[in-house]
């Protein structure tokens, strides 16, 4: 595993402080993960659908237009 140092806002720091029965670093494993899904969900859609207009269009390379 690799470790990732990030800068949070004192207040916010303050805040968990206040709950020392969660594991924060686990919190944000989770979301970050979640984020890291939903974009890549997000851009399997995209890649559908340019896919479906080159075929409409009659292009043969539609996923080169992800590629940059």
């Amino acid at each position: 595993m690799v470790n990732m140092t990030m800068a949070i806002p004192k207040e916010l720091h303050k805040r968990m402080k206040g709950h020392p029965e969660i594991k924060w670093t686990e919190v944000a494993r989770q979301a970050i993960e979640k984020k890291a899904r939903e974009v890549e969900e997000e851009k399997m859609l995209w890649m559908k659908h340019a896919q479906e207009h080159a075929v409409k269009k009659g292009w043969s390379e539609a996923h080169e237009l992800f590629e940059f």
